[in-house]
């Protein structure tokens, strides 16, 4: 009973662990588009406000 309780909870952690690698690989996907977004409106800007 026990080897079957400790293969259950290896199985759940691994899930648990590619789970956060897998939606922590989206995040900074995210935060990169957000940050050449931001990137692209201060060029924006700039160049409207440069003479």
């Amino acid at each position: 009973m026990y080897k079957g309780t400790r293969l259950l909870a290896l199985i759940l952690f691994t899930l648990a662990g590619a789970t956060l690698l897998l939606s922590g690989c989206h995040t900074i996907s995210g935060a990169g588009e957000d940050i050449s977004h931001t990137g692209k409106v201060i060029e924006k800007t700039a160049d409207k406000h440069t003479p």
